[in-house]
């Protein structure tokens, strides 16, 4: 089953209600959260506060993506603020702190997700993917929105497909930077099955159109 998870960071935030309900009407999946901190990726998002305040306004999963150094300090925060699947990168810490988030996202009965930069390579995924219910492949370098899609990462989605259908069938495959029509089927024909529009879906005439047809 494909879903589609937009992307509020490129929502009209003097609008951000208004924006985050209407998700709900378009067919969409998920609610796809960014935060960045400045510190792992060169730009500052949101927080915990405004995920406790968009878990009050949508019944849609929150899909957190957690674009900072060692997440393992907020994962708790997180879980209790609504995330409904939290995904945190292989890249931010070592392996053994970023199992013990995983470990943690889990007992907080949370979905746990790992997310990967364009340059890391598809075996960084092994030792983490009997725990995960989720991994996000990034097809641009995380940190803003508006990025043009990097096509050279296929073949990394393609491996990873294939380590998930070996070791952790349930687990989904995710894609995010530069989803559009064109590039998510691409991406599907390669093996995800979720992906996160940002720009694309905002910007759309008819974002229950886009919606359907990313499907």
């Amino acid at each position: 089953m494909l879903k589609v998870a937009p992307s509020i960071l490129s929502a009209d935030f003097v609008n951000l209600e208004r924006d985050i309900r209407s998700l709900s009407t378009t067919g969409a999946d998920y609610v796809h959260v960014d935060v960045m901190d400045g510190l792992f990726v060169p730009n500052i998002t949101i927080g915990i506060p405004v995920v406790a305040a968009i878990r009050k306004i949508t019944e849609l999963p929150l899909d957190v993506h957690l674009m900072i150094d060692r997440p393992l300090r907020y994962v708790d925060d997180f879980c209790k603020a609504g995330s409904d699947i939290l995904t945190i990168h292989v890249e931010a810490d070592t392996q053994e702190n970023t199992l013990a988030a995983l470990k943690r996202i889990r007992e907080n009965s949370v979905k746990a997700a790992i997310s990967i930069k364009p340059k890391t390579p598809a075996e960084a995924v092994l030792p983490f993917l009997p725990y995960c219910d989720l991994i996000l492949v990034m097809t641009v370098e995380p940190g803003f929105g508006g990025q043009s899609f990097m096509a050279d990462m296929m073949p990394k989605l393609k491996q990873i497909r294939a380590y998930i259908n070996e070791q952790n069938p349930n687990c989904e495959l995710e894609v995010d930077g530069g989803i559009n029509e064109k590039t998510a089927k691409v991406c599907a024909e390669n093996g995800a099955n979720v992906f996160v529009a940002g720009s694309a879906y905002f910007k759309s005439a008819d974002p229950a159109a886009f919606v359907k047809a990313l499907k």
